[in-house]
């Protein structure tokens, strides 16, 4: 009875080995073969959604990082990839590939329509995790270029409005020179005719004070004339 205990503990050891045994071998096979159970091939830690671009390097190796950046644009470059999300934010956005044949998920953060991180997983609900953290990352990173950018159409609008002013303020300096040149003319030929009409005013009454005189001396001769007459 003890020996066919013993032999029967022993061949479920046995069973138990390989079974662990299988499963070992199976957790150490090649990526493009097997992916873990979180499908990640390049994994991440999490990151905030307004962290430093540091954030999306730590946890990864570079090599790992341009791997996938490298093996991303070439199946595109391929058409091999359905395109399921895409968010543009200034110059940066975010991008989740899906490659039907295997399953795999890529999810890219890009810079001027340039991948500059990658991560490959057969996890859909991890892929969509890291999407979510790389639009609202992107959205982070273009805040200060959508603010410059808005900023320089503010700068170059008011320099337009300075510009027309400064246009309207010449013509009406202009305006306003011709003017006052004309007034000061106005004003020196008003005078000039006063003057005139003064004199002209003088030589007027001077002119009735002969023209009385003279009448008067007519009505003198013609006076003394009558009556020499009459003597």
């Amino acid at each position: 009875m003890k020996s066919c205990s013993i032999s029967t503990v022993l061949q479920a050891l046995f069973v138990v080995a390989i079974g662990f045994g299988s499963t070992v071998a199976n957790a150490y096979q090649p990526v493009g073969t097997l992916l873990s159970a979180t499908g990640l091939a390049d994994p991440v830690r999490p990151v905030p959604a307004y962290g430093s671009m540091d954030d999306f390097q730590d946890g990864t190796s570079s090599g790992q990082a341009t791997g996938n950046v490298s093996e991303l644009r070439q199946m595109v470059q391929a058409k091999k990839l359905t395109e399921l999300r895409v968010t543009y934010n200034g110059n940066y956005g975010a991008a989740l590939f899906f490659y039907p044949q295997e399953m795999v998920y890529y999810v890219a953060l890009f810079q001027d329509k340039n991948f500059w991180r990658v991560v490959k997983s057969q996890d859909n609900v991890h892929a969509e995790t890291v999407y979510a953290q790389f639009a609202r990352k992107s959205y982070a990173l273009a805040e200060g270029e959508i603010q410059r950018t808005q900023l320089q159409a503010q700068k170059a609008l008011l320099e337009r409005v300075i510009a027309v002013s400064n246009d309207r303020a010449q013509r009406l300096t202009a305006d306003l020179s011709i003017a006052r040149a004309q007034e000061s003319e106005v004003s020196q030929r008003q005078q000039q005719m006063q003057a005139e009409s003064m004199a002209l005013q003088n030589d007027k009454s001077n002119a009735e004070r002969r023209l009385r005189a003279l009448q008067q001396q007519v009505q003198q001769l013609q006076e003394q004339s009558e009556a020499g007459i009459a003597q």
